[in-house]
């Protein structure tokens, strides 16, 4: 994995080193749905253990700083008791990485994944092992697999956004998990037919050779645009519009994909402080590419972006 290079001395000693980054998490534990006949101390253990896993656990094999870490949280919504300590969860996903110069953090992820039914019993150890992703019990294993899963997705976003298809070997790891991943009639979201917005289908976009495109617009939209707003906010709002074409053209040959929806997931506020202060033609051509790409939040482009 080639190490990325970053540049800002707002964050590193020096103008130019060699490094990566691991997490830094916060998970939170939902159960205000579950029960009162439930002990809620199983939900603070498993808060727990599965923040210990994330923050203790090795993900890459790159030398980091802590002040590099990658900022991200985990959101785990128990919605209902499928039965003796099977629960099905809601998991939201959220990462950013910094923008050079600033304080700013952009979003890599914002994603809810409904789809997460899982086996815990109090104290039950909390492990993952890329090479065996189910165990010998499916529920107790899916819910490690979906954090690994996530994790790795993580960093494969993080590490497209500082060099050029950066993210590759971890895209991979979070494909093999899909190949692999635990199966019983309780689990759901890894399989094709599962959905048209779930793991299997963010895995198969950002792996399949006919998508490669779309790490060159990670890559255009954070590296060349977002990183240089402070120092020549003409040039990188020019190439946020650049990756947003390239957007507009990869929806057109591929339409429906997830991926797309999946990069504007949360992104409007983003996106309008980005062309807020543009040209009026800037301006304009934004609220033509955002209209087809991020219908949903059209009115808000077309009010705030006049």
């Amino acid at each position: 994995m080639a190490k990325r290079i970053l540049f800002s001395a707002a964050f590193f000693l020096c103008a130019c080193i060699l490094h990566a980054q691991e997490l830094q998490s916060k998970v939170t534990v939902l159960a205000t749905r579950v029960n009162s006949t439930v002990d809620k101390t199983v939900f603070t253990n498993l808060q727990t253990q599965l923040t210990n896993l994330i923050n203790n656990r090795k993900w890459t094999t790159d030398v980091f700083l802590a002040q590099e870490k990658i900022q991200c949280n985990f959101f785990l919504n128990i919605e209902s008791v499928v039965e003796d300590n099977v629960y099905k969860a809601t998991l939201t996903v959220q990462a950013a990485r910094p923008v050079y110069s600033s304080s700013y953090q952009s979003a890599l992820v914002n994603f809810q994944d409904a789809d997460v039914t899982f086996k815990y019993i109090n104290f039950q150890p909390m492990e993952f092992n890329e090479n065996r992703v189910q165990g010998s019990d499916a529920e107790a294993s899916n819910l490690t697999a979906v954090f690994a899963y996530y994790i790795y997705m993580i960093l494969g976003f993080d590490y497209d956004s500082f060099s050029p298809k950066g993210g590759a070997d971890y895209f991979q790891k979070a494909q093999n998990i899909v190949s692999n991943a635990p199966e019983s009639r309780n689990i759901s979201g890894w399989k094709a037919f599962d959905g048209t917005r779930n793991r299997y289908w963010l895995a198969n976009n950002i792996t399949d050779p006919r998508y490669n495109t779309l790490h060159d617009i990670f890559y255009g939209y954070y590296r060349d645009g977002m990183d240089h707003m402070y120092e020549d906010q003409v040039t990188a709002t020019d190439n946020v519009i650049g990756a947003l074409e390239k957007i507009q053209d990869f929806n057109q040959q591929f339409p429906n994909t997830m991926i797309v929806q999946f990069f504007f997931q949360n992104r409007s506020d983003e996106l309008v402080g980005i062309f807020k202060n543009a040209e009026p033609s800037v301006k304009s051509r934004a609220v033509q590419l955002l209209s087809q790409l991020d219908v949903a939040n059209l009115a808000k482009y077309k009010d705030q972006l006049k």
